[in-house]
């Protein structure tokens, strides 16, 4: 069985049906970079299902291209434009993201619009459990991701001019609504803990008091790590970032304890983190805590339940667009079996709650 790093890591062959014309990007790139300059090669990397991604490997550097998928596009999914926008901005802070270079919506430059960034070298790591590393290393890593995540949620975004990257109220409700609406658009078996906790969850949204910048997808494999220091040199996929609850952005990254190890090698649930030296569910929420000062969350499984169903939207659209043509990845045809897997978890934690 071949690993989620085997599967995702690296670079391919550019798919025939995401091909693009390099004569007219080496053009756009001149008008950048210079007009001495030529690609040599250009790569697309195996991992991200949503938006296409290639290394473009030119005698100028190495540069990454992020752009929509070609074909019918979910309504709001696939914004790179947005993904430019808080990328550019984060730059600014601590936060570690790649430079940019410039956002196009001139579709007749590659098919679709796109962004262009710095390659960032480092490692990605697709196993939670970090199989490859010793235990210090390990450590390391979890701590960098925790010290990452909560940089951003103190990020002041008004200072950055991303007062009106999102709306500044009622986002559980938005995004119950959004993910709903996804996994209804692109929904392909009738899975009756979804539906429970489609009506569940509008029902018991707890009390929001704060408002952040939110990654939306704040995962291991969405963060490029120096291979010495073990530090996160870059967080990517800025694609669900909005304005929003930054304790459902926290407890999303969280899943990753609650979830079973064999849930697509997204989960550690059953692991022995201890032995592994990698923190557990409590010490890594604790340093979170402090170093937001934050309290400690209140309303934890609705938090995790929402999350849950979220991530179920998300496979279900990765689902919808196999079917539609659209899907970026040959390994996106095994969501559809993590789908029911993941509404049994979601409703399970919730529905004893009264």
């Amino acid at each position: 069985m071949n690993t989620r790093d085997q599967i995702f890591s690296g670079t391919k062959e550019v798919d025939e049906k995401l091909s693009i014309n390099q004569l007219n990007l080496e053009d756009y790139l001149k008008k950048i970079f210079g007009n001495e300059t030529s690609i040599h090669e250009i790569k697309q990397f195996k991992g991200g299902q949503s938006n296409p991604t290639y290394m473009i490997i030119t005698n100028q550097g190495d540069y990454v291209l992020r752009r929509q998928p070609p074909g019918k596009l979910l309504k709001s999914a696939h914004a790179v434009d947005r993904e430019y926008r808080v990328i550019t901005a984060l730059g600014q802070t601590d936060v570690p993201v790649p430079r940019t270079y410039d956002y196009c919506s001139d579709e007749n430059v590659v098919g679709t619009k796109f962004f262009l960034m710095d390659h960032v070298k480092g490692n990605i790591y697709w196993e939670l459990l970090l199989p490859n590393l010793d235990k210090p290393s390990r450590r390391q890593v979890y701590l960098s991701m925790n010290d990452t995540i909560s940089k951003l949620h103190n990020v002041n975004f008004e200072k950055i001019n991303l007062s009106d990257y999102g709306k500044h109220e009622n986002y559980m409700q938005r995004q119950i609504h959004r993910w709903t609406k996804q996994y209804k658009d692109s929904e392909t078996q009738e899975i009756p803990e979804m539906n429970e906790l489609i009506n569940w969850l509008p029902q018991n949204i707890p009390l929001e008091q704060e408002t952040s910048i939110v990654h939306g997808d704040f995962r291991l494999d969405n963060m490029i790590f120096d291979p010495e220091t073990h530090q996160v040199k870059a967080i990517l996929d800025w694609e669900l970032s909005t304005l929003g609850n930054p304790i459902a952005d926290f407890t999303y990254h969280m899943m990753s304890w609650r979830l079973p190890a064999a849930a697509k090698g997204l989960g550690m649930l059953g692991s022995d983190l201890k032995s592994l030296n990698i923190p557990s569910e409590d010490e890594y929420s604790a340093l979170y805590y402090k170093k937001t000062g934050r309290n400690k969350i209140e309303n934890w499984d609705f938090y995790m339940a929402y999350n849950i169903f979220r991530l179920a939207g998300i496979a279900q659209g990765i689902v919808g667009r196999v079917r539609d043509g659209t899907a970026s990845s040959s390994e996106a045809k095994d969501f559809e079996a993590f789908v029911p897997i993941l509404g049994k978890i979601g409703w399970n934690l919730v529905s004893g709650i009264k």
